[in-house]
């Protein structure tokens, strides 16, 4: 299989197996964006056993984009590309405050009453496996709820 290198843009490596459609989900692109995209699925992986890989050419990420990655993919590795070179290299990191990205799936959490103006807000619990804790009820969330919640399936 032969993927090009791109030109100009970012290449997200090492995310978790099947994972590669949602991190595209979470991006906000659907493809009519006009970025040049290559997807790879379940390839092997020496780390992980098994990987997606995502190349967007003419993209660059924000550290939202970045923070939303590491939820879905903690192990994920981001290249930045220019002119065919990786000029940066970095692993996501997950945030140890999460505000309005997430739900509290505790439904009679402050922050899914309809008359409190209360955004939701996590403190990270554990990096492996990933746990994340609403700080107004306590209620614990996992990764897979969180790919869920981002719109995958875990």
């Amino acid at each position: 299989m032969l993927v090009r290198r791109i030109r100009d843009g970012t290449v997200i490596d090492h995310i978790p197996a099947g994972r590669a459609l949602t991190v595209l989900r979470i991006l906000g692109i659907t493809g009519s964006e006009g970025y040049k995209l290559a997807i790879v699925m379940n390839v092997e992986s020496k780390k992980l056993g098994k990987k997606d890989i995502v190349k967007i050419e003419g993209l660059y990420l924000d550290k939202e984009q970045l923070d939303k990655i590491a939820l879905i993919a903690p192990t994920a590795t981001v290249n930045i590309v220019k002119d065919y070179r990786v000029v940066e290299k970095m692993k996501v990191r997950l945030p140890e405050d999460l505000s309005n990205i997430l739900s509290c799936a505790n439904p009679t959490c402050i922050t899914r009453q309809p008359r409190e103006p209360i955004k939701p807000r996590f403190k990270l619990v554990s990096r492996r496996p990933v746990l994340y804790q609403c700080v107004y009820c306590g209620t614990l969330i996992e990764e897979d709820d969180i790919v869920r919640q981002l719109g995958g399936s875990a």
